[in-house]
């Protein structure tokens, strides 16, 4: 007798779940097909950024090349590369513009410092060198306050690059005669826990020689 009411019980739950199925059947077929064209578009896209950057990776390698067998007018292909805002490459093209002095605008380095900062989904410790390196090609030339507002998201930061942003706003401070601020941030730079022993040995020949300690 249970074995017979198992059984009735049973189909039934079979039978509600035929006519839930049936009834709801549109719903799922929809769904089902969503979820396939959502994977379609993933991995499709997936797929897309891998040849993206493959395009990106070989048209660097390319530009890098030729600027070494002696063909200099490369700027626009690189900027190309810098305006793709791809997380390796855009920094890379960017790097190499500068350093080679092929762009000598302040105002477009700027504004190609603010792209990779701003626009660009670095690694943080790639955001953080850009960002020293903003505050290294601005020192020369901006005032206290706006190196100051430059390089403050790593003075106020645990970043590896802090101590190397301390050491610019110190000599900054320095060429400008105000010691005792220069001092400061001499100071700061040694209260880093774990610093590099090179720098460390670096500020203490710095202060040594400024300032007799």
């Amino acid at each position: 007798m249970d074995e017979e009411i198992e059984i009735i019980n049973r189909n039934t739950r079979i039978e509600k779940l035929k006519n839930f199925l049936i009834s709801k059947r549109k719903q799922i077929i929809s769904f089902l097909i969503l979820i396939v064209l959502i994977l379609i578009s993933f991995f499709g896209y997936q797929e897309f950024n891998t040849r993206n950057k493959e395009k990106l990776a070989n048209k660097f390698n390319m530009l890098v090349t030729n600027f070494d067998n002696g063909q200099k007018n490369i700027n626009n292909e690189l900027i190309e590369i810098i305006n793709e805002k791809d997380k390796t490459y855009s920094p890379l093209a960017f790097f190499f513009l500068l350093d080679n002095d092929l762009i000598t605008s302040k105002d477009e380095i700027n504004s190609f410092f603010d792209l990779i900062i701003n626009d660009v989904s670095v690694e943080k410790e790639i955001k953080n060198l850009t960002i020293y390196k903003k505050g290294l090609f601005n020192s020369e030339f901006v005032q206290e306050n706006e190196l100051l507002s430059i390089l403050n998201p790593i003075i106020k930061s645990e970043s590896m690059w802090k101590p190397q942003a301390l050491y610019l706003m110190a000599e900054y401070y320095l060429s400008k005669d105000q010691k005792q601020k220069s001092k400061d941030f001499f100071d700061q730079i040694l209260n880093i826990e774990n610093i590099s022993p090179k720098i460390k040995l670096e500020v203490q020949k710095r202060l040594r020689s400024e300032f007799g300690e």
